[in-house]
């Protein structure tokens, strides 16, 4: 069976705080019609501290798309093979044991994917599959989650690598003067992560099973505007109200497995903002604390877009992890709209599954050396 090990963060060396961004909508916005709005819905996130990969008077100008990018290329180059040693390490592999390689950001665009040059630099085999996920912002983390445990069912015995970079803050836009996009600048940050989906052995989630769900005629709710000076966050005031739907589809995946998903053990959801965490609990009738771990992420780092359920699930793990064959649930949301949900047990290293007996038997198969 699939187990999602412990990922790896790391977040840029430039912090705002809450304040100084508060500060910052006042001087920049002085005249803003809307301002006391804005101030008062980013006062309301929640979050505390945000990283960045540029100081933040480098981040306030506006340099060219084609700038922007080649820093987005030049800072995930930078910083991305850190967080892939420490993930492969967690997992206790190499970079040679690896079958796959899952790339998800939305923040930047690269052509070879990165996963190509990982492979050319960090001693990947050339055999190694590579999957970019560049279009589905913050769920994306869960479907690299999903995809991977889908080519371990496929694959029993292969290993695939995760990697999440998100440097929200270069898609900073002057112009864009709307309160979703005010709330917007304070409530994005900078980070990155990886993590190992092993096909057998490991500590840490084993995947049990995966779903996703698309909101019918919600595209235009979470979208980019693709325009000369790069990417328009286009954000509907619609948004936070989106867990009246995916509750329930949260529930009707978990519910043929025999799970009912307002009775697990753990919870790693995605911390879009604090109104998605409280409406998602009052739906599935938990309390505020079941979320911690996202809230922790959400106050001290920002909404990181699909870094932000590897850096809540690496919060369970600080945490001591949760007992054998504890059952939780990883999931994403994002632009669709769309929810990745991914069902699993915690499991330590040699140990079995309970119920090793009553599951379904899969073919065997390996990659080709």
């Amino acid at each position: 069976m699939a187990t999602l090990c412990r990922p790896a963060i790391a977040v840029p060396e430039h912090v705002i705080t809450r304040e100084e961004t508060l500060d910052l909508a006042r001087t920049l916005h002085a005249d803003h019609p809307q301002l006391e709005l804005a101030l008062r819905l980013i006062g309301n996130t929640g979050v505390q501290t945000r990283h960045l990969v540029q100081p933040i008077e480098e981040t306030l100008k506006h340099p060219g798309f084609t700038v922007r990018n080649a820093r987005y290329e030049r800072e995930a180059k930078a910083r991305i093979p850190e967080v892939v040693l420490r993930a492969l390490d967690h997992a206790g592999l190499t970079a040679r044991d690896i079958d796959m390689i899952v790339y998800v950001s939305c923040t930047g665009f690269m052509m070879p994917s990165i996963t190509a040059w990982l492979i050319n630099t960090m001693d990947f085999r050339a055999e190694t599959r590579q999957l970019p996920i560049a279009q589905l912002g913050c769920a994306a983390g869960g479907a690299a989650i999903n995809r991977a445990h889908d080519f371990c069912q496929a694959y029993p015995q292969a290993n695939v690598l995760i990697v999440a970079c998100e440097f929200c803050s270069l898609l900073y836009q002057p112009t864009d003067l709307g309160v979703g996009n005010l709330l917007s600048n304070g409530l994005f940050g900078d980070a990155l992560a990886a993590a190992v989906v092993r096909g057998e052995g490991g500590t840490g989630v084993r995947i049990e099973r995966n779903g996703s769900h698309l909101v019918p005629d919600t595209e235009a709710w979470i979208s980019y505007g693709v325009r000369d000076t790069g990417f328009h966050f286009i954000l509907d005031k619609r948004v936070p109200g989106t867990m009246a739907m995916l509750a329930p589809a949260m529930r009707d995946m978990a519910e043929p497995h025999d799970w009912d998903v307002s009775d697990l053990d753990f919870y790693i959801v995605h911390a879009g903002g604090p109104r998605i965490l409280d409406d998602l609990g009052r739906y599935l009738g938990l309390a505020p604390e079941t979320f911690r771990y996202s809230r922790a992420t959400l106050t001290e780092r920002g909404n990181i877009a699909s870094a932000v359920i590897f850096d809540a699930l690496e919060r369970l793990f600080v945490d001591g992890g949760a007992p054998r064959d504890a059952r939780g649930v990883i999931a994403g949301f994002g632009p669709g709209i769309t929810a990745e949900i991914a069902l699993g047990t915690w499991t330590e290293e040699g140990a079995e599954p309970k119920d090793t007996a009553e599951r379904p038997l899969r073919q065997e198969a390996r990659l080709p050396a």
